[in-house]
């Protein structure tokens, strides 16, 4: 390879979805929806919990944390895949490239610890009912939940340090909607091992134990569930599970077919399509989920929604 060749990039063109030309204004409409829907989904987990006393309660406040993620990293991906979509403007400067990507190691970090905490709340609620008051208290959530978010702030420096640091051969088109790592790493002439170690180190520090965590938390939880006598006591004990169960499902099973799929068919247009599950429908469903599962929720939304129609009328 030519010196010459090896260049720093200062700004990047993301292709979005450039293989459906014909499609561009339905897909750039579809996603304004989905995200204007995302926003509303969100801010209603959010408003809601505030505002009802009922809701004020540590599996909720973790909730709103998860719904505040949602917003923010949707906020940063989708606004720039409608603009590529609507404007044909696919030039992101390197900066604005590596924001992107830090964005998306951050979520991902901070999403896993704090599916991880609901596990562990679901585990108190249900195996130690008596005690959970005081073992989850205000201070220990509130602790648990700023760990979570500064933890996923430190994480990503490295791995945004590094790569912002490559030289990259010439070609700067990432194919892909928003600047994802594999997309980077693609383009780049330097030699990447030292960060797919990280990546791997990542997973170890992260991924695993959080996993395990989960898992335990669950097994334990069933076990709880199976020895309750009556079935209607069983239902009710799973109802209160089940929205963060159906959660961690969606949430483990995209990242597990973006990440864990053999090398045969590792693919840039494979990733992107898989991509949109965890960075459109995952924040698109977490609201959802909630509001169909939990009756207080449903019951806090309908008793504003008569206040603003009485207030209205």
């Amino acid at each position: 390879m030519e010196e010459e060749n090896i260049t720093t990039m200062t700004e990047f063109l993301i292709l979005g979805f450039y293989e459906f030309p014909e499609l561009q204004i339905p897909i750039s409409f579809l996603f304004l929806l989905i995200y204007l829907t995302i926003l509303m989904g969100n801010l209603t987990i959010i408003i809601m919990t505030c505002l009802d006393p009922r809701l004020q309660t540590p599996m909720y406040f973790f909730f709103c944390n998860l719904s505040f993620l949602d917003i923010s990293y949707t906020s940063v991906t989708l606004p720039k895949l409608l603009d590529v979509s609507l404007r044909n403007s696919h030039h992101i400067s390197a900066f604005g490239c590596f924001t992107q990507m830090y964005y998306f190691i951050f979520s991902v970090c901070v999403e896993f610890l704090l599916l991880t905490m609901m596990a562990y709340d679901r585990f108190v609620a249900i195996c130690r009912p008596l005690r959970y008051s005081v073992i989850m208290n205000p201070r220990l959530c509130v602790l648990m939940a700023i760990g979570s978010w500064i933890y996923g702030i430190v994480e990503p420096v490295t791995h945004t340090v590094l790569i912002s640091h490559l030289s990259y051969c010439g070609s700067r088109e990432i194919n892909h909607f928003f600047c994802d790592i594999s997309a980077l790493l693609k383009l780049s002439c330097t030699n990447t091992s030292t960060i797919d170690h990280m990546t791997y180190v990542l997973a170890v520090l992260v991924v695993l134990p959080c996993f395990l965590l989960t898992l335990t938390s669950y097994i334990y939880i069933i076990s709880a569930i199976l020895r309750i006598h009556s079935s209607e006591g069983r239902r009710k004990a799973f109802s209160t599970c089940s929205s963060h169960l159906t959660v961690v499902a969606v949430f483990y099973v995209s990242l597990a077919c973006l990440y864990l799929k053999p090398t045969s068919m590792q693919s840039l247009d494979l990733n992107k399509l898989i991509a949109l599950l965890y960075n459109v429908l995952i924040p698109l469903l977490n609201p959802i989920i909630y509001s169909l599962k939990n009756r207080d929720l449903k019951e806090a939304i309908r008793k504003v929604k008569n206040i603003f129609l009485v207030s209205k009328g």
